[in-house]
This record gives structure tokens, C-alpha cells and sequence, in this order.
């Protein structure tokens, strides 16, 4: 069980994880409690940004074979004005429908292509760390064996062992609305629309199966903890809708609420937390999955950086800095939208808010209105602080559009394709080789970072006058300039590979409190 990092939990953000560091050729395991993995899908959707990851590591064929694009996704059940994906400045102008199962399926065959191991019927039970690794006391069929890592990352969902173990606060609001969700393999499929129209989410999925998600005044109170019945799902979309859509051989039930809490911190010296180990928050506007995979892919390059020993001082710590504020924006917004839900299912305030949801669809009619929210419900809005010794391009911080290229070899490409190894792209877009000359220099990162010249095939406004730009591994702008004085684009340049990359020993771990 020893190895260079411990990944917790075989979910979508810890799989994906794993895949990064391998990517990266750190030693990786998982390990996960359940024995099989979940048949059931509690998420249903990429959104765009995710399905960009994916692209960028030449992933994004698999995953659009195993599902279906929609042009859109709700802002909140209780809104009927979507959100549309096509107006979006991205390849990838959709949502895509695939089961977690999916996900999870296919993460797993890649993980595995690329040499991780994965343990399933092993949970964590015990966590001590010091200052040169971290031991987890890990139960299986055999009993109980201490593994030894490096680092430890926490992906085991809202109930995290490793965060409670790790002394992480979790602090947050508790549960005070819930919903009921199934999956049936019988439905009459003629009342989609009109249980739609109600505000019930009706999605089909494989196998045959139709999920509900149906959010009844009458029960909304009712705890989490209570099983849910198919009488109770039949009666429920009655009093909703009129009808109980003809559902019968319930497959899955379940009942979830909207607590929301936000990790303290995502790191705690060796142990770090990802995916809803770091927040939890009502499944509105399908976020949280996707959240994950955003913290799995911040995260990835840099503990690989960390462990192979050319990061910067800072640069493990950054992935809080970025990461918990992404969270913090996540968990606040769902619950200014879950209450755009619950508010016109309550009778004291049914009436007001159902005349302010009426106005919130006339702005949601509005371009720019509904090109902002669905920004940021995609994440294709995420942008971070550039560092303090980086110039400040206004690219920098922002995701890298994936532009196509004509390589100075006369290839074509596009930015995504350069990003497939997961090392960064020091790309040239002027058309001389002067951003080569840094290997010359630095050799030692040489095997980290990618250097070359290209020219755009396609205009974008946001390379208007870029000269050159250092795209990280998880597709953000480290840094840009649109100088054209060489010896200040090469000052720049020198600045930003030292701010991002090392070639000395790797940084302290923060100090275990």
C-alpha cells in the first residue's frame, strides 16, 4: 500500500486526481470503502468547462460517445427560461447527459491505462502525518495495514474521514429542505412536458430509465435520513403535477437535502481535501460534480510538482487560494438558488415569489443576462489571481481559448491538443523562436514545459496583441505579454517560469498544526 500519494475515495474528482498524477508519473493509489462501484448515478451532466478538461487530455471522444448534448441547463427547477450553452465562447457549446456511472466507469479505464491502482472494498480508518509523509490505517477483506504516503488526498464525499481525521472545520448551514429523486424503468413519457411545466426534472437515461426529481410542498420538511416509498413518489408528483407520469419498477430512491458547508481549508500540511470532501451544497444547477473535476485538475499538476520537486515555495498552497474561493462562489450561489426553489413551495411567500421567478425568467430572456449566469454555472467564468511576481496580462488567470494553430513545422493543431501530456505550453505566437531560447537556460524544465511557435488560425479577441503566452497544465494563462521589446518580453518570461516552475529541491510541507 505504500506510495508517493494516497488518493481516498474512487469517485469522479478522486479518479480523475489519480489519472493527473500519473499523467505526471507519480505513484498512485485509490482506495475506496465500497466494494463495487455505485450503480446508481446521483449526477447526470458535464457542463462545458468539464467536458474542456477533458479535451485537454485528448479524453473528450470517450466521454461525448457515452452520452447525449443538450443545449442548456436549468439556472433553478422553479425558472423556465434555461440557460443557454450555445451562445458560449467554447468548442464545447453544450451539457453533456452521461450517468456518474459513466464517468466514474470511464475515469477508471483511464486511471488504470495509465498505471494506478485501485483498491475498492478498503476503507480508510486511521490518519496520522508528520513531516515526511502521512500513515493511513487502511480495513480490507485481510484486516486492517497502514499505508504510507507522501501525501494524502481526501475525495470521500461529505462525510470525509480524511477531513474529519485531518482536524478540518466544516462549517456551513444545516438541512432545511429536501427533495426526492428516482429512477424508474417504467414511465409514461407522454407527461414529461407537462410535469416539466410543474417543476419537476425529468431526464432519460441508459438502460431504459427515467429519473424524476420532485420537490413537494407538503414534504419538503421531511429529513434525508427518511426512506422514500414509491407511493410516497406516486402521490407527490400527483399533488405537483396532476399526474404520476405512469412510473412503476422503481430502480433507485433517495432522498437528499441542502445542507451546504465549506471546508475551512482544502490543506492541512500533507492532507489536502478535493471534490465534496471540500463542500457540499443542493444539486441545483449541477454543479457539484463538476466542481470536483475542477479541484481534481487545479490539483493534479501541482502536488505532481510537489512530489517530483519543482514547485515553488507557494505553489502546493495555491490550490486553496484558488480553489476555496471557487467554493466559496459555488456554495453561496446555490443557495441563493435553492431558495428561488423553496420559496414558491411555502404559502406564506408562494404568491410574491412566484411573481419574482416571473421576473427572473425576463431577464434570463436577456442575452447578456443569460450569457452571464450560464458563464458561471459552466465555470467557464473561473478566473485566478495571477501570482504577485507575474505581469498582469489581462489573460492572465483566465482559461486558455482553444484557438487552432499553425506550428512554425506548418502542422496543424489547436491549444487543447498541445495540452495532452499535461505539461505546460510556453507558445509562441509571434513567429520567431525567440521563446525557445529559455531551454537554453534552464534545462532542468525542460521536461515540464512545452515550447513553441505557432501562429492562430482563428481570430479571438482575447489574443488580440498576445505575443506569447504560458499555458499551465490545467489549460489557465500563467502568463502573457503583448510587449514587443525583446529584451522586456524576455525579463517577463524569466519572471513568470521562476513564479511557476523550480528547478531546486521541492518546497516544505506547511507546518502540521
Amino acid at each position: 500500500m505504500d506510495t508517493e500519494v494516497l488518493v481516498v475515495g474512487a469517485g469522479p474528482a478522486g479518479l480523475l486526481l489519480a489519472c493527473e498524477l500519473a499523467l505526471a508519473g507519480v505513484r498512485t493509489r485509490v482506495v475506496d470503502r465500497r466494494p463495487e462501484p455505485h450503480r446508481e448515478s446521483r449526477a447526470l451532466n458535464l457542463h462545458p468547462r468539464s467536458i474542456e478538461l477533458m479535451d485537454m487530455r485528448g479524453l473528450a471522444d470517450r466521454f461525448l460517445a457515452a452520452g447525449r448534448t443538450v443545449p442548456g441547463w436549468q439556472f433553478t427547477a422553479s425558472l423556465r427560461q434555461r440557460l443557454d450553452f450555445t451562445a458560449l465562447d467554447t468548442r464545447h457549446p453544450y451539457a453533456l447527459l452521461i450517468a456518474q456511472a459513466r464517468t466514474e466507469a470511464l475515469l477508471t479505464e483511464r486511471a488504470r491505462e495509465l498505471g494506478v491502482r485501485i483498491h475498492r472494498g478498503y476503507e480508510a480508518v486511521a490518519l496520522r502525518q508528520d513531516t515526511d509523509g502521512v500513515e493511513v490505517g487502511v480495513h480490507g477483506p485481510g484486516g486492517t495495514v497502514t499505508a504510507r504516503a507522501r501525501y494524502v488526498v481526501g475525495c470521500d464525499g461529505g462525510r470525509s474521514f480524511v477531513r474529519q481525521a485531518s482536524g478540518i472545520a466544516f462549517p456551513g448551514t444545516p438541512e432545511s429542505m429536501t427533495a426526492v429523486v428516482g429512477d424508474f424503468a417504467v414511465a409514461d413519457h407522454a407527461d414529461n412536458e407537462r410535469a416539466r411545466r410543474h417543476g419537476v426534472l425529468v431526464a432519460r437515461l441508459e438502460a431504459g430509465l427515467t429519473r424524476f426529481v420532485v420537490m413537494d410542498p407538503h414534504r419538503i420538511r421531511v429529513p434525508s435520513a427518511e426512506p422514500v416509498t414509491l407511493e410516497e413518489f406516486r402521490t407527490s408528483l400527483k399533488r405537483v403535477c396532476g399526474t404520476d407520469c405512469g412510473i412503476g419498477e422503481p430502480r433507485w430512491l433517495s432522498r437528499f437535502g441542502n445542507t451546504t458547508r465549506l471546508a475551512e481549508r482544502y490543506r492541512r500540511g500533507r492532507v489536502l481535501l478535493a471534490g465534496d470532501a471540500a463542500h457540499v451544497h443542493f444539486p441545483v444547477g449541477a454543479q457539484g460534480l463538476n466542481t470536483g473535476l475542477q479541484d481534481a485538475m487545479n490539483l493534479g499538476w501541482k502536488l505532481a510538482a510537489q512530489v517530483r520537486g519543482w514547485a515553488p515555495p507557494t505553489l502546493l498552497d495555491s490550490y486553496h487560494t484558488e480553489r476555496h474561493a471557487v467554493g466559496r462562489s459555488v456554495t453561496t450561489g446555490t443557495q441563493a438558488q435553492t431558495l428561488l426553489v423553496e420559496l414558491p413551495l411555502t404559502e406564506r411567500y408562494g404568491r410574491p415569489a412566484a411573481l419574482l421567478c416571473e421576473l427572473l425568467d425576463t431577464l434570463l430572456g436577456m442575452k447578456e443576462v443569460n450569457r452571464h449566469l450560464a458563464d458561471r454555472i459552466s465555470a467557464l467564468d473561473t478566473v485566478y489571481p495571477p501570482p504577485a511576481t507575474s505581469p498582469a496580462d489581462p489573460l492572465t488567470g483566465r482559461r486558455m481559448p482553444d484557438v487552432s494553430l499553425v506550428t512554425s513545422a506548418a502542422e496543424p493543431t489547436r491549444v487543447y491538443e498541445l495540452l495532452h501530456d499535461g505539461r505546460f505550453v510556453l507558445l509562441n505566437l509571434d513567429g520567431d523562436d525567440e521563446s525557445r531560447r529559455w531551454t537554453g537556460d534552464g534545462p532542468a524544465r525542460a521536461g515540464h514545459i512545452r515550447a513553441l511557435t505557432a501562429r492562430p488560425h482563428e481570430v479571438h479577441p482575447d489574443l488580440d496583441g498576445v505575443r506569447e503566452v504560458l499555458i499551465r497544465p490545467d489549460g489557465h494563462v500563467a502568463w502573457a505579454t503583448r510587449t514587443t521589446d525583446a529584451y522586456m518580453r524576455q525579463a517577463e518570461r524569466t519572471q513568470a517560469l521562476s513564479a511557476w516552475t523550480s528547478s531546486g529541491p521541492p518546497a516544505a510541507p506547511e507546518e502540521v498544526v
